[in-house]
């Protein structure tokens, strides 16, 4: 027996080297880290348990029968996060590549279904040159086998895509399905096609970094969520976003002791909004005034800046922020804000996060770009997410909420739960300078002084529509707050929801306008 288990630690050390020391050190020298010192500095320390570790590729074409390792080039098992189970899997760039095999997706697939009947998250550390080439189609059906794995865990658990290295052809559709993609600056790509066969098809010349780099995919794509400048800062920030996430769809986010006696009115809050209604103003003054200190954690950072979505603690509870900007377009929604404001609430909803929703929207932006491109089918988005989120949806709007802009930025209409709004808010059809240009036109025309009478329908409609009164007389606003109170409000009332049960109609599935 002593023979046996020196054999079985001899082999499982062997596997710790990967495709060997040389490889290993030009991933050093390139600044990157090994599939297993990423899983490392990712889990709790100590609580990685490998499995599928004596696993080898059965291939023997091309000269595949010479490269068996241990292993197949991904590392797979379960450990923990902030003391909660996850699955993961971390591709080895050393071994071939990392590429994908026929066994290498098994491994993958066999922890993905093993996390769904667990019910715990899933992360995917990824490295990797596309698929195996010598295995042909088997390759490319492995990587099928996960895209179905994918779409079938989607809102049964999170699953989160870190990309710290290559992901090209079909390995991008993985990560495209899941959640959350983290890339790391000027060391990983993703991309349908690379810059030689962009080159040859449409003569263009592009880089890895302008084609499919981080800060491509974070900024103008959006296909990333997060960028970081280096690999450890990446993993920290996964440990980061795993702290307001629940492990399933049945299971609720962690809530955190707060100190409710510590609550003071915030009369900062109350001079954030300029006087002048036309001038900006920074939201995420409001939102880090209003969170608990230092938990706002934005997604999307560098994507539509137009709408804001992240995660916070407002009293110790995991809540998602959706809010209009003011300082970028001036909080319109156009299509990228519509999109990205639709996915996070539909992730929220998915995995039982409330959503506190923060309105200075002016309307939809208007041009035959947006027009063309399809404003109103992505515009639709954002209103189906909203509506058909059952979580707790509270709604505070602080100064504009115009048109059909007013109705999807979570409304009474489609179900909010608690809408308040600010002595400052305007809601209305239009703002009043077009409104009363529309209404009164004949009038204005007809005046011996038309800008004088201009000024005083202005007034008038100002004085009856640019408030939040006409909507609270409805009942379509709940409270008029002071927004030195808001943060306290916010806290009782999502402390009131945690018993909220709502539910949609029995289906197969909706049909979003996608």
């Amino acid at each position: 027996m002593k023979n046996k288990i020196a054999r079985l630690i001899s082999l499982k050390d062997s596997t710790k080297l990967g495709g060997g020391e040389e490889k290993i050190k030009a991933l050093h020298q390139k600044g990157k880290l090994t599939a297993r010192e990423r899983i490392e500095i990712l889990v709790d320390e100590g609580s990685f348990q490998e499995i599928d570790v004596f696993v080898k590729q059965r291939s023997k074409d091309f000269g595949l029968e010479k490269m068996e390792i241990l292993g197949d080039g991904v590392v797979t098992g379960y450990a923990k996060i902030h003391g909660k189970d996850i699955a993961l899997y971390s591709q080895d760039f050393t071994v071939l590549g990392g590429s994908l095999s026929e066994t290498n997706a098994e491994k993958i697939c066999k922890i993905m279904n093993t996390a769904m009947k667990l019910g715990i998250p899933v992360i995917g550390l990824n490295d990797s040159g596309g698929a195996r080439i010598q295995e042909g189609v088997r390759s490319l059906g492995g990587y099928a086998d996960i895209f179905l794995l994918n779409t079938l865990a989607s809102g049964v658990v999170p699953q989160i895509s870190v990309i710290l290295g290559p992901c090209a052809g079909g390995a991008v559709y993985s990560p495209a399905i899941t959640d959350f993609i983290f890339m790391v600056k000027n060391s990983s790509y993703m991309f349908v096609t690379g810059p030689n066969v962009v080159k040859t098809v449409t003569h263009e010349d592009v880089t890895f970094e302008d084609l499919g780099g981080a800060e491509t995919h974070a900024s103008k794509s959006g296909v990333a969520h997060f960028i970081n400048e280096n690999e450890i800062e990446t993993l920290v920030h996964v440990r980061k976003l795993m702290e307001y996430l629940p492990q399933n769809f049945m299971d609720k986010p962690e809530e955190k002791e707060y100190d409710h006696a510590t609550l003071t009115p915030q009369k900062k809050l109350e001079a954030i909004i300029p006087e002048n209604p036309n001038k900006p103003y920074d939201m995420k003054e409001i939102i880090a005034l209003l969170v608990d200190e230092d938990s706002f954690f934005e997604v999307h950072k560098n994507y539509a800046e137009n709408i804001i979505v992240g995660f916070s603690r407002i009293g110790g509870m995991s809540v998602g922020i959706i809010a209009n900007q003011p300082s970028i377009l001036a909080g319109v929604l156009d299509i990228n804000a519509s999109v990205k404001g639709a996915r996070f609430v539909r992730f929220c909803d998915a995995f039982n996060i409330p959503l506190l929703v923060l309105v200075d929207v002016p309307g939809f932006l208007p041009g035959t770009d947006q027009e063309w491109n399809g404003i109103i089918r992505h515009g639709a988005k954002l209103l189906f997410a909203f509506s058909e989120a059952t979580v707790p949806k509270v709604t505070v709007i602080t100064r504009k909420a115009y048109g059909g802009a007013y109705d999807v930025m979570n409304s009474k209409h489609i179900r909010g739960d608690f809408n308040f709004a600010w002595p400052s808010a305007e809601i209305a059809v239009m703002g009043p300078k077009g409104a009363v240009e529309i209404i009164f036109k004949k009038e204005i025309a007809a005046a011996e002084n038309p800008e004088s009478e201009l000024n005083k329908k202005l007034n008038d409609y100002v004085e009856k529509f640019a408030n939040p009164y006409i909507a609270a007389e409805r009942g379509f606003i709940d409270d008029v707050i002071v927004p030195s109170e808001t943060r306290s409000r916010i806290i009782q009332t999502f402390s009131l929801l945690k018993t909220k049960v709502d539910r949609n109609p029995k289906k197969k599935h909706s049909n979003i306008p996608l």
